[in-house]
């Protein structure tokens, strides 16, 4: 619809029904919810927005928990009718109840009774939803990165902060006990002075390319114009809706998707907020298949007062993944890569080469748990309920949890940077006083 002609654009009228309809009731949905879960006897009532792969598996990671932490799916959000019909049938299996079906996200907000709310939609739409999700008074779940435009993240984080909601940003690892144990293990000073942190995090095959969902949905069945939120209108694509991490406009692909756990990861390690600045390069070089995001990707961070951080992808090659935490006493090397639990310390010798009698050996400690006598698996899962059951204890005891809306933006603000630095070909810089990003360094 024109706005030049007196009509008024259809994405727009919903987003200001949105805001009006929130801020009316936030004051009201938030002493309700704050007075439905004070109790540790109250049950929890969930609201569920954006419900594809991954939104089931924290649909199921809830359900696990439904009892210990006494919750309840009690309403499903999704535009596609498809999504929203498996997501009736699997909570009402779970719960022995059907919950509400909504299509639009501002019919689950409205709904009086519902606490709190989990937002796994497509990445372009996390920071506008987490923030009328705020809006409304509700504490929230929100999947990474919690946000890809500047703007969008820091308006969802300030409209959080403003109301000392509950929000927990799906970087799910700094719930992770092994993650946990490297942290202690970092601000021990066992390393002593870090320098160096390098991640990489290889895939072979057109990662993303040949969603099956994309020769199932029909237009009839969504709602294209309220999927495309704050983008402008467009033709309908069943490509860009189901493998929307290949274009540009919508995601940055590898930054947005796999750095966003990585450089989460190094802040959690070393107690850091955004880089100073960024330089990335790469380009599509494995699968000339339309995509727009490169298939292989590296980008260097530096960050005060000393410390640069490599991040690298490709997917034309499964090269092992690792990430190196390098400091002058000794060196965290994780096996496996992001999220790996596999994580052992070598101790730091130094070249001594002029003088032999020094043992050239270094010693090798694994990273354990208390009452583990070796190494785990590589990969524990995606499905570890460790950090959704962090924020569901958050819920009722109002404390922050792990994954905070000031983490989700410092991760948030790293990929913005890569992603400019890779389109720009500039090294990118980041004025944590205006908090905005330039391609020159900020004035001190």
């Amino acid at each position: 619809m024109d706005t030049a002609d007196g009509k008024v654009n259809r994405r727009e009228f919903l987003h200001k029904s949105m805001v009006v309809a929130a801020g009316s009731a936030a004051l009201r949905n938030t002493a309700l919810s704050y007075s439905r879960i004070a109790g540790a006897n109250d049950r929890i009532s969930l609201g569920h927005i954006g419900i594809g792969n991954r939104g089931s598996e924290l649909d199921g990671i809830v359900a696990r928990l439904k009892d210990t932490k006494n919750v309840e799916m009690t309403a499903v959000c999704d535009l596609w009718t498809h999504n929203l019909e498996r997501a009736v049938g699997a909570n009402e299996k779970r719960y022995g109840k059907t919950p509400r079906a909504l299509r639009h996200p501002e019919e689950l907000l409205a709904l009086k009774d519902v606490d709190a709310v989990l937002i796994s939609t497509p990445e372009h739409s996390h920071s506008p939803i987490l923030k009328v999700t705020a809006e409304a008074g509700k504490d929230a779940y929100v999947e990474k990165p919690m946000g890809n435009v500047l703007e969008e993240a820091k308006a969802a984080r300030d409209a959080v902060l403003s109301r000392n909601l509950i929000v927990e940003v799906g970087t799910q690892h700094r719930s992770e006990p092994y993650q946990i144990a490297v942290r202690d293990q970092v601000r021990s000073k066992v390393l002593g002075e870090v320098s160096k942190y390098e991640i990489e995090w290889n895939y072979h095959g057109p990662r993303w390319r040949g969603r099956p969902e994309v020769k199932m949905i029909r237009e009839a069945d969504t709602d294209w114009h309220a999927w495309l939120m704050t983008k402008p209108a467009r033709p309908f694509d069943p490509q860009l809706y189901f493998e929307f991490r290949l274009y540009r406009e919508f995601s940055s692909g590898i930054s947005d998707q796999w750095m966003s756990h990585g450089i989460d990861l190094c802040h959690f390690f070393l107690d850091m907020n955004a880089p100073d600045s960024v330089v990335s390069n790469g380009g599509i070089f494995a699968w000339h298949d339309g995509r727009e995001n490169p298939d292989t990707c590296q980008a260097l961070f530096t960050y005060s007062p000393g410390l640069l951080v490599s991040y690298s992808t490709s997917f034309g090659n499964d090269s092992p993944s690792f990430t190196r935490i390098m400091g002058k006493n000794a060196t965290l090397m994780n096996i496996g890569g992001e999220g790996s639990p596999r994580w052992q310390i070598v101790e730091e010798k130094g070249n001594h080469e002029d003088d032999p009698t020094v043992d050239q050996r270094r010693r090798v400690k694994d990273v354990l748990l208390k009452g583990e006598t070796s190494l785990p698996p590589t990969f524990i899962g995606d499905e570890d309920p460790s950090h959704m059951s962090n924020w569901l204890d958050c819920l009722r005891s109002r404390k922050e949890p792990n994954a905070t809306v000031r983490h989700g933006f410092s991760h948030s603000v790293a990929c913005i940077m890569a992603t400019r630095a890779y389109w720009s070909g500039k090294r990118i810089y980041w004025d944590p006083k205006e908090e905005t990003i330039l391609d020159h360094a900020p004035t001190v």
